[in-house]
């Protein structure tokens, strides 16, 4: 296997950045939310459904609670008929009621920004922490997300499937200021042209700096 050296890769990773960054619209955001407070619940409800499918039901979910105080008092059973079709959906109501508790309580319903903050929440972990990090407050943020991870072992970024390594390895290699953008022009790039089974190379706008090692 062919090793490309750490300064070859940092060239790469800025080209790349470069690239995406010109190909992809500057507003780039998969989650409907008007607030960290909805932008959290959503992304927690996004785990193992699409978020298409959070879009649809977190409408009507604000509507009967639009902030963390009154989130924190619901019932299960109504908060599960709000978001039935998101699929497991009475865990996931536990977590966004016990979530909106924490916040709440401990934070004055306002989310927090620090990491370990963030990840003193239920339902948070550190992708999702890094999404509210990097949407809702401006902050340095690698998003490793099944898209994310993908590109980057194909593009030969990274060699592995540990989220965190990926997470640390992306920060050592990019420049901090572009970490939220970058995450977020792979992983589109992720969803409209390198897919998981049938990658489409002709189209790929970083097809010259790819090399195609690493995970399928």
């Amino acid at each position: 296997m062919i090793f490309y050296g750490f300064p070859y890769i940092l060239t790469m990773i800025e080209g790349i950045h470069q690239i995406l960054d010109a190909e992809y619209a500057h507003e780039i955001g998969f989650i409907q939310a008007k607030s960290p407070y909805e932008h959290l619940i959503a992304v927690i409800l996004s785990a193992q459904t699409t978020d298409r499918q959070v879009n649809l039901v977190t409408p009507e979910l604000f509507e009967g609670y639009p902030t963390p105080a009154a989130l924190s008092r619901a019932d299960s059973a109504s908060v599960e008929q709000l978001i039935h079709s998101v699929g497991f959906y009475r865990m996931k109501a536990k977590h966004i009621i016990v979530a909106a508790q924490v916040i709440h309580h401990a934070f004055q319903d306002q989310v927090p920004e620090a990491m370990e903050d963030l990840l003193s929440i239920p339902g948070v972990g550190r992708k999702s922490a890094n999404v509210i990090r990097g949407a809702c407050f401006g902050r340095p943020a690698v998003i490793v997300d099944t898209h994310f991870a993908r590109v980057a072992n194909r593009i030969g970024l990274v060699r592995t499937k540990n989220p965190d390594i990926i997470e640390r390895e992306i920060q050592q290699k990019l420049d901090e200021r572009h970490h939220y953008r970058f995450s977020m022009t792979v992983n589109l790039h992720g969803r409209e042209i390198c897919h998981a089974k049938r990658p489409q190379c002709s189209r790929c706008a970083v097809q010259s700096l790819c090399r195609r090692v690493g995970l399928p």
